[in-house]
């Protein structure tokens, strides 16, 4: 994300792309976690950062942070913009493809159908689909050297696949290849906060990784990666990094 923010940052305000980044980012996590709900939530909030880009792109000018912002207005404004002054994605694409996720984010937070069946997860999965899209159409038009934009677009909307599956309350790391301190370290970012128990992270860990795990867990923390309180370890910031940045989170 660190190269998307820089890409982004040379073509439009910063303070709307860093709300704008946050909130895919967090929409993103709370869809792998299984918070369907919250990732719609966050999901309007990357729209209201995207029309207020877009405002800016096209006028120099957007509605204030913490203001109310009337998305209508903007849509129609966006179309009257001249095609000679704006790419069609900045006129039309864009906008309506934020249109579905606000109104989904707006109207559809306890729909159900007749039988019951609960739709968060369908349209989570297409609200997730349209953020990647349009985080990367941002990239393509801020974008100067083609060759690192086109990477940065194959990254964003290439289907990721966790590295973690749940079976009920078990965590499946799908990294044979890992040794111990970064399968703890992988389980535990899945875990977020809450971080997990030792018997938790015993029944999780190989056969031949659960003898030494309080030896893993204490290297880990000297380390500053992981922090323990009593019989339950959660990950630092320093330690999500140390995942993110070595792909631990990639599919083998």
């Amino acid at each position: 994300m660190t190269t998307v923010e820089q890409v982004l940052n040379a073509r439009y305000e910063p303070s709307l792309v860093k709300e704008l980044l946050a909130a895919y980012e967090l929409a993103k996590r709370n869809f792998y976690l299984g918070g369907h709900r919250l990732s719609a939530v966050e999901a309007g909030r990357f729209c209201e950062a995207a029309y207020r880009i877009l405002e800016s792109r096209t006028s120099g000018a957007f509605t204030p942070l913490g203001a109310n912002l009337d998305t209508e207005k903007v849509s129609r404004r966006l179309l009257q913009c001249r095609d000679s002054d704006h790419p069609k994605s900045v006129r039309v694409h864009i906008p309506r493809a934020l249109r579905v996720v606000y109104d989904i984010r707006n109207s559809r937070d306890a729909a159900h159908l007749a039988n019951g069946v609960d739709s968060h997860l369908q349209d989570a999965t297409l609200v997730v689909g349209v953020l990647d899209w349009v985080l990367a159409e941002f990239v393509r038009l801020g974008g100067t050297s083609q060759k690192d934009t086109r990477r940065l677009i194959e990254g964003l909307v290439t289907r990721k696949i966790p590295v973690v599956q749940e079976f009920g309350t078990f965590q499946k790391v799908l990294r044979p290849d890992l040794r111990a301190s970064d399968f703890v370290l992988v389980l535990l970012h899945q875990r977020g906060p809450k971080g997990a128990e030792y018997s938790e992270l015993t029944h999780w860990l190989p056969q031949g990784m659960r003898q030494n795990l309080r030896r893993t867990v204490r290297l880990l923390s000297e380390k500053a990666l992981v922090h323990t309180d009593d019989q339950t370890v959660r990950i630092t910031y320093t330690g999500e990094k140390s995942v993110e940045s070595r792909g631990l989170l990639d599919p083998l």
